[in-house]
């Protein structure tokens, strides 16, 4: 993909197709950030998908300590509820959702990327399961000691989780950044399209020019390379501590 996209035109399309360029040349990225302006979706996609990644392992942390250290009236079944709509695919609750956010005038923004992946029940879950496994008597000094559930929370339970939160993070992270579906429907100006989107229209109006689209395609995977690269130590780490249990 890198090779094709270093290509001249018509070389990535040739047959038998070729591994290396005769010539290595740059003008589809001169292009792609020039005449298309993908940084401006590049953009996009990069500042939605950290916002998103953030807030969410905020309110996923937060509901599964309480849902793993907390005792309240119908805490089992509500959390056994939550469980079992992992199994409604995401395309049956499009409708509905994209029907509620227009009630409240939010398609065409940002918050219609942002609202709907403020939490789920995946890294809820993922949470729950990994602070059911930090002792109760480590909560109970810590209350003896004058903390409260906050200080609790932030002090304790978000230092202990790191390995599962990075894990958690590069999953939503890349959840975010692949999207193209939702962020297809939500979005309608071209200048606020996510990548995947836009280079999905870029195929469309560039079907002749290959070499246009393995350029595409590579500045697509390079965060996602990037964030694993710099985390894959925690996330390693984290999908240990899974297996082990």
């Amino acid at each position: 993909m890198i090779s094709a996209s270093l290509m001249t035109d018509g070389q990535a399309s040739v047959y038998p197709p070729r591994f290396f360029p005769e010539q290595i040349i740059y003008d589809q990225y001169n292009i792609l950030f020039t005449r298309l302006n993908v940084a401006t979706n590049f953009m996009n996609s990069l500042v939605l998908s950290l916002i998103v990644t953030l807030v969410s392992l905020f309110f996923n942390s937060m509901a599964g300590f309480a849902f793993a250290k907390y005792r309240f009236a119908g805490r089992d079944k509500l959390f056994k509820l939550l469980l079992s709509s992992m199994i409604i695919p995401a395309q049956v609750t499009m409708l509905p959702l994209f029907l509620m956010l227009k009630s409240f005038g939010l398609i065409n923004t940002y918050m219609a990327i942002v609202i709907p992946g403020l939490a789920n029940i995946f890294g809820i879950f993922l949470i729950r399961q990994y602070a059911m496994s930090i002792p109760d008597s480590l909560i109970e000094a810590a209350r003896i000691d004058g903390a409260t559930d906050f200080q609790i929370y932030f002090k304790i339970i978000l230092p202990l989780a790191k390995p599962i939160l990075v894990t958690l993070a590069i999953f939503t992270f890349m959840g975010v950044w692949n999207d193209f579906l939702w962020p297809l429907i939500a979005l309608t100006d071209n200048s606020m399209y996510t990548l995947p989107v836009a280079l999905a229209n870029l195929m469309g109006e560039h079907t002749k020019d290959p070499e246009l689209m393995m350029a595409g395609s590579v500045i697509t995977i390079i965060p996602v390379i990037i964030v694993f690269l710099a985390l894959q130590r925690y996330y390693i780490k984290g999908i240990m501590m899974g297996s082990i249990k």
